[in-house]
């Protein structure tokens, strides 16, 4: 079983031109109760933030509810994504995953965050909110 802390706010999946600089307003120091993510690729520049942080002149895609593993994982823990996804992905909720240094997250769509908390709890896992 694996526990889940729902983050609060809606967050957003951006992206930018290559060669952007990376856009103020990022949070230096993002809260406890937040995370950004930024990756770049000789194509453009993803940023997975929260919607009130969404870069101006980016393409955005809006309504996504974020969950984040409690437990951060000591190390690589086989499986664990997997055991996270693989529910969403049977009961047909679109998921963007990402890993930091010390944990894995998950993005499921607004609309559909009852759905993929019930497949979740389902699957043995528990969403705190």
């Amino acid at each position: 079983m694996l526990d889940l802390a729902l983050l609060p706010g809606e967050y957003v999946v951006c992206r930018l031109p290559a060669g952007t600089p990376l856009p103020a307003g990022l949070p230096a120091e993002p809260s406890d109760t937040e995370v950004v993510t930024v990756s770049w690729t000789a194509n453009g520049i993803s940023v997975i933030c929260p919607g009130d942080r969404a870069p101006a002149q980016a393409a955005v895609e809006t309504d996504w509810r974020c969950l984040r593993l409690v437990e951060p994982a000591d190390g690589a823990v086989t499986g664990t994504l997997a055991a996270l996804v693989t529910p969403l992905a049977e009961a047909r909720v679109n998921v963007v995953a990402f890993s930091t240094y010390d944990t894995d997250h998950v993005l499921v769509p607004a609309v559909r965050l009852a759905e993929a908390t019930a497949a979740l709890e389902r699957a043995g896992h528990r969403v705190l909110r």
